[in-house]
């Protein structure tokens, strides 16, 4: 996902192609009407869309939406809501969702930028994700990435006071530069002294596993509302 300053035309993502089976199409196409949201440029009542009140947390990026899955399986006191704009990912976390049967997850296709100036009220989130997005690791792409003070500014507004901002990244380079930006806003203060340990409720991924056996870091940076 791309830092939604680099542009002109302001988005939290590179749309990508990217090959969309027909189990995935099949999948968006019976699920988005159950649990998708349209996006509209109008606030949106959460616990009217999950039909509970219920910690509200949100996801930008779920990628195919494995992780998001399994934490919203183990925490069924809490609601997710997903934000991707790739197909492939929002079918197979459609598919997810049927075949786990989960009732405290909605998604949205749709930029995420638009959708926190437009649809969520500030305030109204206990919670924030953003794990693993996309480093841009070399050096004049820095500045394409998701992660800067505008955006953290949008999100810390939408947070409840004591709500957490947790964003994951498998590049230190990137990790720093979290580290600056979150600190840098006076509406955060850190949970930890500096990095945070991975918290229970961030299921480790086959691909983090692996890279940790190959003596790749994983940092997470989780980081509260005052």
């Amino acid at each position: 996902m791309e830092n939604p300053d680099f542009k002109r035309s302001i988005r939290s993502f590179v749309l990508r192609q990217g090959h969309l089976s027909t189990a995935q199409q099949r999948a968006m196409d019976e699920g988005m009407p159950k649990w998708g949201i349209e996006y509209r440029p109008e606030a949106i009542d959460l616990e009217q869309a999950f039909g509970r009140a219920a910690p509200k947390i949100l996801e930008i990026g779920f990628g195919m939406g494995g992780a998001t899955a399994e934490i919203a399986a183990a925490n069924p006191d809490k609601d997710y809501l997903g934000i991707e704009v790739h197909g492939p990912g929002v079918g197979n976390l459609c598919k997810l969702i049927a075949e786990k049967e989960l009732t405290n997850l909605r998604l949205m296709r749709h930029d995420a930028v638009e959708v926190l100036d437009n649809m969520l009220p500030d305030g109204c989130l206990d919670g924030v994700h953003i794990f693993f997005p996309d480093p841009w690791h070399k050096k004049r792409h820095n500045k394409r990435r998701l992660i800067q003070p505008p955006l953290v500014a949008k999100l810390a507004s939408k947070l409840k006071p004591g709500g957490y901002f947790h964003a994951a990244t498998d590049w230190e380079d990137y990790a720093i530069q979290i580290l600056e930006v979150l600190n840098g806003n006076a509406d955060l203060e850190n949970t930890a002294d500096g990095y945070a340990p991975r918290p229970d409720y961030r299921p480790l991924t086959k691909f983090e596993a692996r890279g940790i056996k190959l003596g790749h870091g994983v940092w997470d940076v989780i980081f509260r509302r005052k």
